[in-house]
């Protein structure tokens, strides 16, 4: 198994401690299982090693956008993380968890006036810059409300991750932030630091996804304080504080590499405090965005299979009753995923075959070349591991089919109860007029 979380007995996967079975009965399928002590540990991880190996001014903060509701919200809030927030719908979220706001880093590349505003009215902590528009725009709310508004500007450090080419974002040609190589770093800080109503607290960077190692964080860093102190030069400002954005890979087959985020961020630490003397910088408080790590191998999907189509001397199929409306990233990305028939785990896998969904889209695959059991037929469960991220926060009503629930599991708590209910077609339906 490539998670620790994920059991088999009888021939049965178990998943935090709970039958798969079991759970796909109860709640019907298609079905997000979410383990809370996962993501617990997970959060635990990332803030252990930021305060061990770097100080009490560092800080994790959640990309919601790998997953975002009431009840995960609450759980990032009570571990002692920040948030990284993208929209007015997540900002809303995290007022309804009760999030200290103050906490809280508002992203985007084009935030509209309303989203501004609201942001602001919520008591948001942060605004990350993209661009001298929001900078401006910023400026003018927040003289309007009579307030001055600490923001982050999200610089380019021209880096390529080498990782998907759709969410690598360091590069001086991405659609997000300043590039330094161009010089429009160095003029949108002279704009901020110009303007009445702006706070500027400091600087983002954020070089891509499924990040396995520490290099792209350490060749970020160096080029984010070299930039750090050549403004202090330049303009006499020094930045308060430094982001690096998102976290570390994670495992979605048993090719992937194990990340081993305590060591990574003892190195990125002690490469920032290294670069920091030699630049004699104070140190700025640090910041990191896990997402993905934080909840990608907390969840799984449960699916039902149905149709069985073999097609001799080409290629079998296997439908069930999700796909892309539930998990668009192999549809997206080609992403890679481990599939298993749940109630199967003891049977010989002689039989390869395309884990497809039940739209009606050529597109609407969850994964290629599966081996299942060759008695793989109707009504078996199939399980699709490490969908905590981005398959949630990623869902559609396309083809109007209602969005699958989530299921929260503790086996700390010997807990197993709703943290979303499932989508009816009357909530699909209840915006048309």
């Amino acid at each position: 198994m490539i998670c620790d979380n994920l059991t088999a007995l009888d021939g049965v996967l178990h998943f935090a401690g709970q039958n798969t079975l079991a759970l796909a009965q109860e709640y019907g399928t298609p079905l997000y299982v979410m383990d809370e002590d996962r993501i617990r540990t997970n959060c635990r991880t990332y803030k252990k090693a930021l305060e061990t190996f770097y100080g009490p001014e560092a800080m994790p903060l959640y990309a919601g956008k790998a997953a975002s509701f009431t009840r995960l919200i609450k759980i990032i809030k009570e571990e002692g993380f920040g948030l990284d927030v993208v929209s007015a719908g997540e900002i809303a979220t995290a007022k309804n968890a009760d999030f200290p706001m103050e906490h809280a880093y508002f992203h985007s590349n084009n935030k509209t006036d309303a989203d501004i505003a609201l942001a602001m009215d919520c008591g948001i902590g942060y605004f990350v810059a993209d661009n001298v528009e929001e900078v401006d725009a910023v400026n003018a709310i927040a003289g309007e409300k009579g307030i001055r508004q600490k923001i982050l500007l999200r610089l380019t450090p021209g880096i390529d991750p080498h990782t998907y080419a759709a969410v690598a974002t360091g590069k001086v040609d991405s659609k997000f932030g300043s590039a330094i190589e161009t010089g429009q770093a160095e003029e949108i800080t002279a704009h901020a630091l110009s303007l009445s109503n702006i706070d500027l607290a400091g600087f983002h960077c954020h070089v891509g996804s499924q990040v396995f190692d520490s290099d792209v964080f350490l060749r970020a860093s160096e080029i984010m304080l070299e930039f750090i102190s050549h403004i202090r030069a330049r303009f006499g400002y020094t930045a308060r504080m430094l982001d690096l954005g998102g976290g570390y890979g994670v495992r979605y087959v048993d090719s992937d590499p194990v990340s081993d985020i305590s060591a990574n961020i003892a190195q990125v630490a002690s490469a920032v405090k290294a670069k920091c003397a030699e630049l004699s910088l104070p140190l700025p408080a640090l910041r990191m965005e896990p997402g993905r790590s934080i909840v990608a191998d907390a969840g799984i999907t449960l699916y039902t299979a149905g149709t069985v189509k073999k097609i001799p001397g080409y290629k079998n199929y296997v439908s069930v009753d999700g796909g892309m409306t539930d998990n668009p990233r192999f549809a997206l990305y080609g992403s890679s995923y481990t599939v298993l028939n749940a109630g199967k785990l003891n049977e010989d896998c002689d039989f390869e075959c395309s884990v497809v969904g039940r739209c009606c889209e050529s597109g609407d695959i969850l994964q290629e070349n599966v081996k299942m059991p060759s008695s793989v037929g109707r009504g078996d469960i199939i399980a699709v591991l490490t969908t905590g991220a981005y398959n949630y926060s990623m869902s559609s009503n396309y083809t109007r089919i209602p969005r699958p629930p989530i299921v929260m599991v503790s086996r700390e708590k010997s807990q197993v109860s709703l943290a979303v209910r499932r989508e009816t077609a009357q909530d699909v339906l209840s915006l048309d007029l």
